[in-house]
């Protein structure tokens, strides 16, 4: 059974991601105070672990390519590092392009979702980092099917979507998410064409979110003006 997903975000007012083109807090707000909430909530979420895209692990990690000696891994099953008692920090990574050098970011134990068409190498370098991963179907796109193995293999039962547009829009396409959780910053971005919470790359006529709908559950303001929002996903009335 896969996990609850949350999808955990911090926005502009505008529903922008990228903090550094944030306008700044008004006189008198702490923006180190602002950086602070979303740390500080996240706990309350009750997950054991955090998922993002490869771009994200990729500047988190800071590994380097290099050769394994000895033989590849030919199976394409599941392979479980020493996770111990941490919770898991999850990169969807299709094609084997994060290189990690150590079996935790953060102190969470890494995981990797894969494509079948990973080679053999890459696999053999994830083993002997220590790296734990499981499979997304042969083109890695099958995000359902990765978060079952999530939930059987680890026994994981919440985990936070932290991922950037494509990421959430792929997840919310597939029908993935069952929470949304959004602090929304006293701040605006304004400029077209900068990333949005979800962004799914489909044609014109494709509704990502359709037979879906979000229940109110949760307003908190917080100190320096942040608001944290939260919404159940559920199925739509006559979907």
């Amino acid at each position: 059974m896969r996990p609850k997903i949350i999808c955990h975000m911090v926005t502009s007012i505008d529903g922008k991601l990228h903090p550094s083109r944030f306008t700044g807090p008004a006189a008198g707000v702490d923006a180190a105070r602002l950086r602070k909430h979303y740390d500080e909530v996240s706990p309350r979420l009750g997950a054991q672990g955090w998922m993002c895209g490869r771009v994200t692990m990729q500047e988190i990690s800071k590994g380097k390519a290099r050769t394994v000696t000895g033989p590849g891994v030919s199976s394409r099953e599941p392979f479980v590092g020493d996770r111990r008692d941490r919770d898991l920090a999850v990169a969807i990574d299709p094609s084997g392009k994060v290189h990690y050098g150590q079996d935790h970011l953060h102190g969470d134990h890494a995981v990797a979702i894969l494509s079948e068409g990973v080679s053999d190498a890459y696999l053999a370098e994830l083993r002997e980092d220590g790296v734990s991963y499981v499979f997304a179907g042969p083109d890695g796109r099958d995000l359902a099917r990765a978060m079952d193995a999530l939930g059987e293999v680890f026994g994981v039962e919440t985990l936070l979507l932290e991922g950037g547009a494509g990421i959430n829009g792929a997840f919310l396409k597939a029908g993935l998410i069952d929470e949304i959780s959004v602090l929304i910053q006293p701040a605006v971005d304004g400029l077209a064409g900068v990333q949005t919470i979800f962004e799914y790359q489909g044609g014109p006529d494709e509704r990502p979110g359709a037979g879906q709908a979000l229940r109110h559950f949760h307003t908190e303001t917080l100190e320096g003006g942040m608001v944290w929002l939260r919404y159940r996903v559920e199925e739509a009335p006559g979907s």
